[in-house]
């Protein structure tokens, strides 16, 4: 079968590269680019291990075929940092404890990305419904919920200066 190219944004740089025709996105960003913060989980949807953003989105990228990211903005957990600094997302998570096996983490950031995105003051409620479609075995959700709303709450003070 041959090889179809395939260019987009990834973690703001652009990036291309050759994909077979059913390949998912989820093999050709860990594979082919090489970036291994989205997890290969299920291969199903259905635990959320493999979310990264599209165009602002979270979606689970063995859902989508990486053929049809052409000219999309994809952001992984690896480009949530600014160098060395953390996105206070990741900090949160690191403070509160929020990661025990770390394997959903990469999944829990980006789903709590774009619902800050969109909503930055959110409620539990809010915060329990964009993680929904991830999947942890370890640590209840407590933690993770609540290292979302400090994070929201850090970025809003940020945000007034």
């Amino acid at each position: 079968m041959p090889k179809t190219p395939v260019s987009f944004n990834l973690n703001g740089v652009e990036t291309s590269l050759f994909v077979d025709g059913g390949q998912n996105l989820l093999d050709a960003l860990r594979r082919g680019v090489g970036d291994l913060t989205p997890k290969f989980g299920c291969n199903q949807g259905t635990c959320g291990a493999c979310t990264v953003l599209i165009n602002g989105r979270p979606l689970l990228s063995c859902l989508v075929l990486a053929s049809s990211a052409e000219g999309d903005s994809i952001v992984t957990a690896a480009g949530l940092a600014d160098g060395p600094n953390l996105h206070p997302l990741q900090r949160a998570f690191m403070d509160g404890f929020a990661a025990q096996c770390g394997y959903c983490t990469p999944g829990m950031l980006l789903a709590a990305k774009a619902l800050l995105d969109r909503n930055p003051n959110p409620a539990r409620e809010d915060v329990a419904e964009a993680i929904s479609g991830n999947l942890c075995r370890c640590t209840g959700y407590a933690p993770i919920i609540e290292a979302i709303l400090a994070a929201a709450e850090v970025m809003r003070r940020s945000s007034r200066t």
